[in-house]
């Protein structure tokens, strides 16, 4: 079945006359003949609202109630869009998550998708309606829902894009396009015409938020091509595809993640601090990453365990960290202050000189770096929270802006 999958962002649907607008674009592309799945996000804060009204109840919400909560910001926004595109005489039907076949691990608040059934979107086309999913959403192998972390409806779309054979998928928000950094930090962002699938999955690991980074990855897997458009002013857009590597050589995107946590784990029994560390972390559905390790080679040398969390995106974090320093003592340091930069592109680290480059005009400003960790595809570090913006800038300036010139 030829179709296309539209996802619009909280943004796009903030209120009721957004929503009006969002149906008369919808109505116009189901009247010039196409088959067309939208995919919504919950209303402008509305999920940041709901975070908040569990917050003034407890401080230790399960991660199940969390989903069941935060699942129902989509649910308002997909039956408003539908009942707007009733008025405009163009038959539609509201699916869940859950009713539209999106199948995840038993993960809450950072569920990954594992299969997606779309039988029921498919007859409900076939019928001539235009089908509205929630986004963000799933349901678990245990029939629980589920919800799929940070830009988690980019994921319910290019994953249902994916089980339709859809011939595109496109991502609406308040930008138009991919940028290389974030324009509402540096105001010499360069917009980015088109950008690889390795180069889009770095960025959103890294931290820019236009894309989710498992739905580039399910698009890269399917290789559908993702279009990053503005809602509401089509003038521009960014194409994610698949783009030989070594076509483009160099630094495209300096991305940041403000809020980052380095975990220390240090002395004699460090290694089983760590697994206990990492059973809880699990218990509570959190991710790690950059993880290092040293075993101990003779008594005065201890064993030490080291990695970074995501701090700002995990709600519990408050009482995970007081709950391990009282368990650990001292065996265990958060450090709290970091804010974490990212320069992606391809071929980074074929040599030394870029990481030297950044090395040297940090150093030459004062700013001191807390870590570096490599791939193929990008260079991450770690500076103090309050020097972000300005590393960001000085960054940006030398890697991206004098390379364009």
């Amino acid at each position: 079945m030829n179709c296309i999958v539209q996802k619009f962002g909280g943004s796009s649907v903030a209120d009721i006359e957004k929503i009006k607008r969002i149906a008369k674009l919808v109505a116009e592309t189901k009247k010039s003949g196409i088959n067309i799945a939208v995919v919504v996000s919950a209303m402008g804060k509305t999920t940041d609202s709901l975070v908040g009204m569990a917050g003034e109840i407890t401080k230790n919400a399960s991660g199940r109630e969390m989903d069941m909560l935060l699942s129902t910001g989509e649910r308002i926004t997909m039956s408003l869009l539908c009942m707007a595109l009733k008025e405009l005489g163009v038959p539609a039907v509201s699916l869940t998550g859950s009713q539209c076949g999106i199948i995840t691990n038993d993960r809450h608040n950072n569920a990954r998708v594992i299969e997606v059934r779309p039988f029921r979107v498919q007859d409900e086309m076939a019928k001539g309606k235009v089908v509205v999913v929630g986004g963000f959403q799933g349901v678990s192998y245990r029939r629980d829902i589920t919800t799929l972390g940070r830009g988690g409806s980019d994921t319910t779309a290019v994953a249902l894009a994916a089980a339709l054979n859809a011939d595109r998928c496109e991502i609406y928000s308040d930008v138009d396009g991919v940028y290389s950094t974030d324009p509402s930090m540096i105001k010499n962002a360069q917009h980015l015409p088109e950008i690889s699938y390795q180069v889009m999955q770095e960025m959103s690991n890294a931290g820019a938020k236009v894309l989710n980074a498992q739905a580039v990855e399910f698009a890269k897997a399917k290789q559908i091509a993702i279009y990053a458009r503005s809602t509401f002013d089509r003038k521009k857009e960014t194409v994610i595809r698949r783009i030989e590597k070594g076509t483009v050589k160099g630094v495209k995107s300096v991305v940041s993640e403000e809020k980052i946590t380095r975990v220390r784990i240090s002395g004699e029994d460090s290694l089983k601090y760590f697994y206990r560390t990492l059973k809880i972390f699990e218990e509570q559905n959190i991710s790690i990453k950059e993880l290092h390790t040293a075993e101990a080679l003779e008594q005065q040398f201890p064993s030490r365990a080291s990695f970074v969390v995501s701090s700002g995106n995990i709600y519990s974090w408050e009482k995970v960290q007081n709950s391990l320093e009282d368990e650990f003592g001292d065996n265990i340091r958060f450090d709290n202050e970091y804010s974490a930069i990212s320069l992606i592109g391809d071929g980074l680290n074929v040599d030394n000189l870029i990481l030297l480059e950044i090395m040297n005009l940090l150093k030459n400003e004062g700013i001191k770096i807390g870590g570096f960790s490599t791939t193929s595809f990008r260079i991450s570090f770690l500076v103090p929270r309050g020097k972000l913006k300005q590393a960001v800038k000085l960054c940006h300036e030398k890697f991206v802006e004098e390379k364009t010139e």
